[in-house]
């Protein structure tokens, strides 16, 4: 488990903001459930989803999305991992290969968390923000996670990763505003996470 407790440069919880952070969304609960769901809403409402509301600059590390207050689903991941770890709750990143536009090519990749909870495990939760037919809710042990997989060339990647996936970090550090991004968002053919 240590792996997933580690601070990192992208999911950098010693980082004194993020520490703060943290320490705010914890004040007053003892249990890692009550701990995990404040982390998990706070991330999911109050950190804008660059693509939604249309924001720069373009994030990637834990202190940076918290900075700005703004990331793309990726982002905003490294942000509750780096909080959970910061409350010493075991957190990872997880991903899924969803249709861009509902049906058939292109696909990109969505990223998401897992937390480990000690009554019932690795449990995955989705903070990318709510919308019009987008409703995740943190309610262990049942998954409600944003986007469900509804066609062949979509996956589900059930993997825990400790750290982000290389094209993750590449796409958010070359490109510069959402529309780039947009324009190239990464994607993994399912074979290559398999």
């Amino acid at each position: 488990m240590d792996k997933y407790l580690e601070s990192s440069k992208y999911i950098n919880w010693e980082h004194p903001k993020v520490t703060s952070m943290a320490q705010q969304l914890s004040e007053g609960l003892v249990g890692e459930r009550e701990i995990a769901l404040r982390c998990f809403e706070w991330v999911r409402d109050e950190i804008k989803h660059s693509s939604d509301f249309k924001l720069n600059p373009i994030t990637c590390k834990a202190s940076e999305v918290l900075k700005y207050g703004t990331g793309f689903c990726y982002a905003k991941s490294h942000l509750l991992a780096a909080l959970l770890r910061a409350n010493r709750i075991p957190a990872g990143l997880c991903y899924q290969r969803l249709s861009v536009f509902e049906n058939g090519a292109p696909y990109c990749l969505h990223g998401l968390n897992a937390v480990y909870l000690n009554d019932i495990g690795w449990y995955r939760m989705d903070a990318r923000g709510n919308k019009e037919g987008v409703d995740a809710q943190f309610a262990p042990p049942h998954e409600k996670l944003a986007y469900p997989i509804t066609e062949s060339n979509e996956a589900d990647f059930k993997e825990i990763w400790h750290t982000p996936l290389p094209i993750i970090v590449e796409t958010l550090e070359k490109y510069r505003t959402y529309s780039e991004v947009l324009d190239n968002l990464p994607d993994i053919e399912i074979a290559q996470l398999i």
